[in-house]
This record gives C-alpha cells, sequence and structure tokens, in this order.
C-alpha cells in the first residue's frame, strides 16, 4: 500500500468521526452567455512529504501546500458546482487534523460562501466533482437533494465500493448519492447544450477522472484541472502519483488535456495551485 493510499486511509476514519449522456463537442456561438465563476475556497492541505504525487521519485524529499478549492458556475440556464472541497466539519478545529504526512484544515466553510453570495444547495441545477477522492468529497451531501449529479459513468461503478475499499474514498461523504439518480457520461459532456461550459473526461488518476472548461466572455476560457496535475511541476514533468488507477490513461489523458487548452486557447488552473487559484477573482467577486 502506498504512501498517499495509506494516509488517506487513516484521514477518512477522522473526517468520517467530525439517463446516459451521448457526445456532445463545444459548439460557438454568436452571442456568448452572461457566465460567472466564483472561486470558492475549499479547505488547505499541508503535506510534509509528496514522494507519492509521482511514480520517478521527482518529489522525493519535499514538501508542500495543496490549495483545495471549489467552483460555482452561474450560468442564464442554471448553476453549476464543481467538487466538494473537504468536510465543512473540521472548520470546528481551528488547528486542523494532522493524519500521516497530511495536515488538513476548513478556515472557512463552504456553506458559509454559498450563504454569502445567496445560494443554497438546493437552489443549484447541477452538482458534479472531478473525482471521489476525499479531498473533493467533504461536502458532497449537501448537494444530493436537488441537484441532477453529473458523474462518469466508470466513476460511478467505482467509487462505492472499490475506492472505499482500498481507502482512497470516505464513502459517508457521498453515500447519499448510492441511490440518487445520475447523468452518467461516457463522453465529454455540454452541460448547458451551447458549449460555455464542458465537462472533459480525463481518466487515469481515478477511472472516471473529469476536467472542466468553463467559457467566459470577458475572462477568457478557462480548464481546470480536477487531479490530472497536483502541482504546475506535476504538469511540466508529466509526473503520475503512485496511487493513479491508471498511469497508461493518466498519460492519454494528459495529451487530451493539452491539446483541449491549446485548441481552445485556454488558461489553466491547476485545482491545488494557490498560484493559479490566487490568479482568479477572490470570493466574492467572480470572473466572467
Amino acid at each position: 500500500m502506498s504512501l498517499k493510499i495509506t494516509a488517506i486511509a487513516g484521514l477518512a476514519i477522522i473526517l468520517a468521526a467530525c439517463n446516459p449522456a451521448a457526445e456532445v463537442k463545444p459548439q460557438e456561438s454568436n452571442t456568448a452567455p452572461e457566465i460567472k465563476l466564483y472561486t470558492m475556497s475549499c479547505g488547505v492541505i499541508n503535506i510534509s512529504d509528496i514522494s507519492a504525487f509521482s511514480n520517478k521519485g521527482e518529489f522525493d524529499g519535499k514538501k508542500s501546500v495543496f490549495s483545495n478549492s471549489c467552483y460555482l458556475i452561474r450560468h442564464p440556464d442554471g448553476d453549476l458546482m464543481w467538487d466538494a472541497g473537504l468536510p465543512d466539519a473540521l472548520a470546528q478545529n481551528p488547528d486542523g487534523m494532522q493524519n500521516g504526512v497530511f495536515h488538513v484544515s476548513v478556515p472557512k466553510t463552504l456553506k458559509s460562501q454559498l450563504d454569502e453570495i445567496g445560494v443554497a444547495p438546493d437552489d443549484i441545477e447541477y452538482f458534479a466533482m472531478s473525482h471521489s477522492h476525499f479531498d473533493h468529497t467533504g461536502n458532497a451531501n449537501m448537494f444530493a437533494g436537488e441537484p441532477q449529479w453529473i458523474v462518469d459513468a466508470n466513476e460511478h461503478a467505482w467509487m462505492f465500493e472499490e475506492a472505499p475499499a482500498a481507502g482512497i474514498a470516505q464513502l459517508d461523504s457521498f453515500i447519499q448519492f448510492k441511490d440518487k439518480p445520475a447523468i452518467k457520461i461516457t463522453s465529454d459532456h455540454d452541460v448547458f447544450g451551447d458549449g460555455s461550459v464542458t465537462i472533459i473526461r480525463t481518466p487515469g488518476h481515478t477511472p472516471g477522472h473529469l476536467a472542466l472548461l468553463v467559457k467566459l466572455p470577458k475572462t477568457g476560457n478557462l480548464l481546470l484541472s480536477g487531479d490530472l496535475y497536483h502541482m504546475p511541476q506535476s504538469r511540466e514533468l508529466r509526473s503520475i502519483p503512485v496511487f493513479n488507477t491508471s498511469p497508461e490513461q493518466t498519460l492519454v489523458s494528459m495529451d487530451k488535456f493539452e491539446a483541449l487548452a491549446v485548441a481552445q486557447n485556454a488558461r489553466v488552473i491547476i485545482q491545488h495551485s494557490q498560484k493559479d487559484v490566487d490568479s482568479l477573482p477572490a470570493f466574492p467577486a467572480y470572473a466572467e
């Protein structure tokens, strides 16, 4: 069992205590819809040893601090909540929690940020997570009511049994989705049907890992990475964490992601990179 998996398995215990879609390709529109992208803080992860984030040893003996970000995309035809971060319950402990190489904390809850802009979870039309690792599912149950759940079909099959059994997913954080109807996608998915917000299939980190392309009229096109890359260095070196479910699929997904970034002239936002997150307007301001 890898260092990452061992640590996450323990962390999962701590955190527990506190109409299939057809392929839709982006389309150009003469009149771009008015879209707002809110970037929200969903926790901080201090990692004292990041060696497990590469299977080639590039990060041996190094440490890092990961931002943990979530996003609300507001479109004239509805809202999409992207990722659910670390659980808000961690905010009750100002000093955070330590488990193995991971120290996790939630300085500001996701719920309080949604409240600040007057959005209730059940007001949101769509909910999707890049994947089912614990740092992206912490508040998932908050969105198990009205929002339509969009998930990769392979991820759906994996996240309720194999992932929790391997200790790399906290089932309690998304247990309310077990019997919830889902839009299970098997190809890239145009959320609103106008090419402005497209979920991109990028398997390899997990069997159904996803990225997100958002086209903003003023800011330009953005590609949210999920965990295809954890750090800018990961992208530069094409590093593959030892805990990825398929190194081969990861490389194919990296190629697809990079080709899309070029074709769409998109700025890549690595969701765990504080520098990338800080390049977007600070909440409650938004990119548009």
